[in-house]
């Protein structure tokens, strides 16, 4: 994946490294997604057991993708008592209008600096 915005504007980037920079993810955490979403809803433990890791490296990619807002989780009574957990992706289209938002919110906080630039940058170095 490109390190910086000069280098994602010249390599050949593709939806998930967009999504990784956009949001902050990782490799498995966007695995942990894609599966959630194909198989429905499964708690940490079956989610680990798909992606042959442990629980504990499944619920940290779970709370990544929870702070992200791609996942969120329900829980569920058990019958003598007690609950547990599932987590639920949300859907690719609502995917999609998230990483659409973050862009445009980025685009204009962008704009909004550079209106400032030579202000700013003549403020940094003084005289």
């Amino acid at each position: 994946m490109a390190s910086s915005i000069h280098e994602m504007l010249r390599a050949n980037c593709k939806c998930d490294d967009v999504a990784k920079c956009v949001l902050g993810l990782k490799n498995l955490d966007l695995l942990a997604y894609k599966k959630l979403f194909e198989q429905g809803p499964m708690t940490a433990e079956e989610l680990g057991d798909l992606l042959q890791r442990e629980r504990s490296t499944a619920y940290r990619s779970l709370q990544n993708l929870i702070a992200v807002g791609l996942v969120y989780r329900e829980t569920r009574s058990i019958q003598i008592g007690g609950y547990y957990y599932e987590y639920v992706a949300i859907s690719p289209q609502q995917f999609k209008q998230m990483l659409k938002h973050n862009i445009t919110d980025w685009y204009n906080k962008m704009n909004k600096l550079l209106d400032d630039f030579e202000k700013e940058l003549f403020d940094f170095f003084p005289e």
